[in-house]
């Protein structure tokens, strides 16, 4: 299972940008669809909310691709 560490420029990022960040898809847009079609889970929790905020110290998991959330600096 891979695991991404993504540091966070701000307090939080909307879910489907940071899938786009992590390199899981090439745009929000594409990350919005991954996120309607029930792939992704927020810290064990199945996320429908397309731009739910993410913040530093969460987990998203999409399939067996493992993103972490990293405070900002």
């Amino acid at each position: 299972m891979p695991t991404i560490d993504v540091p966070l420029q701000a307090p939080f990022i909307e879910l489907n940008q940071l899938l786009k960040v992590a390199g899981v898809c090439d745009s929000g847009g594409a990350g919005k669809q991954i996120v309607a079609s029930g792939a992704v889970t927020v810290d064990g929790q199945p996320e429908a909310r397309k731009t739910a905020k993410i913040r530093g110290g969460q987990v998203v998991t999409v399939g067996d691709i493992v993103i972490r959330a990293s405070d900002p600096a």
